[in-house]
């Protein structure tokens, strides 16, 4: 072998030889020239083993670590979750506890001055409750609107489908505006394109607060001008934007400028080419897709503050919230409502100039249930328009187009042709006409003052013209200040004076009082119309449970107005008692929250006394004759409640009522719940 000299250097192997022979033994020594070399392979195998094995206990331990901390903050949650819910639970009981506790009391208030209102009053008398209704209904619509953001956020605002009038919704609308418009002589207009359909399946309720919202806004924040609502629908709308466009901009109802509303609208799917074909398909043929604007001539929005204008309690400034109030939730509201509605909202403001809101909302044709077209009936024959000027002409002298469009729109409601004319001198050659003669002439005010002379004239020619009755004179006038009319009219030398807005009611009942109509205009405070309501229920006997003193006076008051026979009772077991079969009630109005027995128990109990009495007369166990020849017993139960949760209104219908009013509630509403179930309230509306 290979190796170095020297002897001891560690490099020698001794190796044992045995070739068999046990006496001798033999040695090889072998010395090598080199050690042998490290093993590397082993060793690095093993070390990466280590790493590998250090690395898995390290994965494994972070993965333990981070499935504790999972589980921990998924504990966590679940906690703050419950919380939570607690909070939100804790939140409505407070918001249903303080909403019950202030309508209750408002009920009564508001309850008792409807009913003062019905009373021999002065003019200042009158002034004093009108001021405390409106201050009280302020307040009711600001708790609404809180409890409505409470429904946005919990999820529990939902729509109902309903048949209504949409005209009479926003008729209903412009006499809640009407006395703010005139008092700042501020023009407040509605106008309904005759496309849109009389009967619309929808929430009438909601969509009557988007309007209230937005028309409430414009009044507030506009000192002159106009307030102007439009209603058309939808696939008629570009059109007549484009030719708004062509307009001169003083083409507007007052003649102020306006915003642009094809910028309010800017944006909309249902004006995109790739969404308006399906829109309008054959298979959304019964929809009905509105378009909505309301455009005034106020202040405007001011531009830094236009984004938060959707933001709920947001205001444009604090001094806004000091000058005229507000909670700022109006606006945040209508758009989740516009937005359940299918439909899309938008806005376009230019500061000093004023402001347009527009929206669009999806409806159905009218084609409601017999209980709905019994409510609609009534709520159209309370709010009737009387016949008795079909076919009658009118003139009307307008030099505006789009107010003298609006004229016209409300004119034609009742059935009356009419002529348009831009000034007098046009009116003399149409009042000249033998075969076209009006009945009616209605004059703009700014007409009337700009020539008295020539007023004059046109007041001597309609008294020379030959013919049976002399034409009636009115003045369209939108600010009680201009008002010179004396008394309203019975002759043409003094002429009547119609406040606007118009509306289908006022022209009836000016119209009516002019003309000697119908015996109307001789009866103080509606003492005409309270004795024909009185006709309504009369031989309806109802019973009305409620352990409120002032709740039971309130509701007895508003029933009898319309002729009912009212029978009170304080306590559940009493209402349990007087419905037990035979009985002579048409309805029953009961309140939910009373002491020893609650609504919702009184009524199941009644229901289980029905369906048991129900059963033992069909099995013959008891004669139908002894039970008035009644065969099936179920008295309508309507809840009185201030609580208007979503919740507790299910309730109702579950434990067996057959619908609610919620507090404070008009007479009105009182009446219509029970007309729906009877069936000939219909026949006795005079």
């Amino acid at each position: 072998m290979y190796g170095s000299n020297i002897l001891n250097d560690g490099m020698r192997h001794v190796s044992d030889l045995n070739f068999g022979d046990p006496f001798r033994k033999h040695e090889m020594h072998c010395r090598f020239k080199l050690k042998p070399p490290w093993p590397w392979v082993a060793i690095t195998t093993s070390s990466g083993i280590l790493v590998i094995a250090l690395l898995m206990g390290q994965i494994f331990h972070a993965t333990m670590n981070r499935i504790a901390k999972v589980e921990d903050d998924y504990h966590e949650m679940m906690e703050l979750k419950k919380r939570a819910e607690a909070a939100d639970v804790a939140k409505s009981r407070f918001l249903a506890t303080v909403s019950h506790e202030i309508r209750t009391p408002m009920n009564g208030v508001l309850g008792m001055l409807h009913m003062l209102m019905d009373t021999d009053l002065d003019e200042t008398q009158e002034d004093y409750i009108r001021t405390a209704q409106e201050s009280g209904k302020a307040l009711v619509s600001l708790i609404n609107e809180v409890l409505d953001q409470a429904k946005i956020e919990s999820g529990r605002l939902e729509l109902e489908a309903v048949c209504f009038d949409l005209r009479a919704i926003l008729d209903d609308v412009l006499s809640l505006f009407s006395g703010k418009s005139q008092e700042k002589g501020v023009e407040l207009a509605v106008y309904v394109s005759d496309k849109v359909p009389a009967k619309l399946v929808g929430d009438p309720g909601r969509f009557r607060q988007i309007i209230t919202n937005l028309m409430g806004n414009s009044i507030k924040f506009t000192e002159k001008g106009h307030v102007y609502v439009t209603v058309h629908l939808v696939e008629e709308a570009v059109n007549l934007m484009d030719v708004e466009m062509e307009s001169p901009s003083n083409s507007t109802l007052s003649g102020l400028p306006v915003a642009d509303r094809r910028q309010s609208c800017a944006g909309f799917k249902a004006f995109s080419q790739e969404e308006y074909a399906p829109m309008f398909s054959s298979s959304s043929t019964n929809q009905v897709n509105l378009i909505v604007s309301v455009e005034d001539t106020g202040q405007g929005i001011p531009l830094e503050a236009q984004s938060r204008v959707f933001t709920p309690f947001m205001q444009v400034g604090p001094s806004i919230t000091r000058t005229h109030g507000g909670t700022g939730i109006g606006l945040s509201i209508s758009r989740f409502l516009v937005q359940l509605m299918k439909g899309e909202i938008g806005f376009a403001s230019l500061p000093q100039i004023g402001s347009t809101f527009t929206f669009t909302a999806v409806f159905t044709h009218g084609c409601c249930n017999v209980n709905d077209q019994k409510s609609q009936k009534i709520n159209n024959q309370l709010n009737s328009i009387s016949l008795e000027f079909r076919e009658m002409r009118a003139l009307l002298v307008d030099p505006r187009l789009v107010r003298a469009k609006v004229s016209v729109y409300h004119i034609k409601r009742l059935g009356i042709h009419v002529e348009v004319v831009r000034d007098l001198n046009k009116g003399f050659f149409s009042v000249n006409t033998e075969n076209s003669i009006p009945n009616i002439v209605f004059i703009e005010r700014e007409v009337w003052d700009k020539d008295l002379a020539l007023s004059t004239l046109f007041l001597n020619k309609l008294r020379s013209l030959d013919c049976i009755v002399t034409p009636k004179l009115f003045l369209l006038s939108s600010t009680i200040s201009s008002t010179r009319a004396i008394s309203t009219g019975s002759s043409v030398s003094t002429p009547s004076v119609i406040l606007k807005p118009l509306r289908a009611s006022l022209l009836t009942a000016s119209l009516q009082r002019s003309m000697g109509i119908g015996n109307r205009g001789n009866h103080r405070n509606g003492e005409l119309r309270i004795l024909s309501l009185r006709n309504l229920l009369r031989g309806r006997k109802i019973l009305v449970v409620d352990d409120n003193l002032v709740n039971l006076k309130v509701a007895a008051g508003a029933l009898k107005k319309y002729g009912a026979d009212v029978v009170l009772a304080e306590r559940g077991k009493e209402a349990i008692s007087l419905l037990t079969p035979p009985h002579h009630f048409d309805a029953c109005f009961m309140d939910i929250q009373m002491p020893e027995m609650d609504g919702f128990e009184a009524t199941k109990r009644i229901r289980d006394m029905e369906s048991s009495f129900n059963n033992r007369i069909h099995i013959g166990e008891l004669s139908v004759e002894a039970y008035r020849n009644i065969s099936t017993w179920h008295v309508p139960i309507l809840a009185m409640t201030a609580d208007v949760i979503q919740a507790t209104s299910e309730e109702c219908l579950k434990c067996g009522m057959d619908g609610y009013v919620s507090k404070p509630f008009e007479a009105e509403q009182l009446y219509r719940e029970v007309s729906r179930f009877s069936h000939t309230a219909l026949n006795e509306i005079p």
